[in-house]
C-alpha cells in the first residue's frame, strides 16, 4: 500500500514566507529557513519552496535561500519559481533541492520538461499546474506567472501532456480554493488524478484534517500540500497524520 504524503509549502516573496487567498492579499508567515527546520522536525514527508514572484519579475530563484533551507532539511525538498532552463535546474539541484518544479516556463516551452527528465530523471521533475474553473467553458484553465496570466490550456490535458514529456509528478493547485480553507477542489483533483499515472499533489483549500482525508479518498490524490493552516498553527502535520491514521488512511 502506497502511503499518502503531507507536504507543507513555503511560498516565498522578498525573502519571507507569505500566504494569501486566491494568490492575492499576501501576509507574512515567517522565515523560510526556520519554518523548513520546524516542519522537518514535525514529521512532514517533504517540503515545497516556491519563489512566487520570480517568474513575474523575470528573475531566477533565490539560490542562497535554497542553500540555507536545504542545509536544515533531511526530507525531500522541491523548489520552483523562475526555473527557465536546464542550467537553472542544475543550479537549484546543486543548491540542495531534490526536485525542481516548473510551471510558467514549461507552459511556454513544454520541451523543457523533456530536457529535465532526460538529464536528471523524471523523479526530479515536478510540473506545477495552477488552474481555475471557467464556468463559461466548463473546464479548468491553466494560469501562469503566479496566477497572473490566463492561458487557453486545459488543465487536465496539460497534465497528460506533461506526463508524456517525462514529468515525474504533478503539483496541482486550485486557484479557486487557494487560501479559502474550505476544502480541496475534489473535482479538479480527481479529474487530473484519473487522467495520469504519475503522482498528483493536491494543493489549495486545506482548512482542517478532514479535508486531507477527502482529497485522498475522493480526489484520488497521492499527496496533499498545505500552507496557511500549518504556518499559523491552526493544526499541525503531526495532528493531521494522527487523524488520518485513526481514519484508516495510510500515511508515513
Amino acid at each position: 500500500m502506497i502511503t499518502k504524503r503531507i507536504i507543507p509549502c513555503l511560498d516565498v516573496k522578498d525573502g519571507r514566507v507569505v500566504k494569501g487567498v486566491q494568490f492575492i492579499s499576501l501576509r507574512d508567515a515567517g522565515d523560510p529557513v526556520e519554518l523548513a527546520a520546524f516542519y522537518d522536525a514535525e514529521g512532514a514527508d517533504e517540503l515545497v519552496f516556491l519563489d512566487i514572484s520570480a517568474s513575474h519579475e523575470g528573475r531566477s530563484t533565490l539560490v542562497h535561500m535554497v542553500e540555507e533551507t536545504a542545509a536544515s532539511l533531511a526530507i525531500p525538498f522541491t523548489v520552483g519559481g523562475g526555473i527557465n532552463s536546464l542550467e537553472d535546474m542544475k543550479t537549484i539541484l546543486r543548491a540542495g533541492a531534490d526536485k525542481i518544479s516548473v510551471n510558467s516556463a514549461a507552459v511556454a516551452r513544454p520541451q523543457l520538461i523533456k530536457e529535465g527528465s532526460n538529464y536528471f530523471g523524471s523523479q526530479c521533475v515536478v510540473v506545477a499546474i495552477d488552474a481555475r474553473y471557467s464556468s463559461e467553458e466548463k473546464r479548468w484553465k491553466v494560469y501562469t506567472h503566479g496566477g497572473r496570466k490566463e492561458t487557453e490550456r486545459d488543465a487536465v490535458e496539460w497534465a497528460k501532456e506533461a506526463e508524456a514529456l517525462g514529468a515525474g509528478e504533478i503539483l496541482l493547485t486550485s486557484m479557486d480554493c487557494d487560501g479559502e480553507k474550505s476544502g480541496f477542489d475534489l473535482s479538479l483533483t480527481k479529474a487530473v488524478s484519473e487522467a495520469v499515472r504519475i503522482p498528483v499533489i493536491a494543493s489549495g483549500g486545506a482548512g482542517r484534517a478532514e479535508d486531507f482525508k477527502h482529497v485522498f479518498e475522493e480526489g484520488k490524490a497521492d499527496a496533499a500540500l498545505a500552507a496557511s493552516i500549518f504556518h499559523y498553527k491552526e493544526t499541525s502535520v503531526n495532528q493531521v497524520k494522527k487523524y488520518l491514521q485513526q481514519e484508516g488512511v495510510h500515511v508515513r
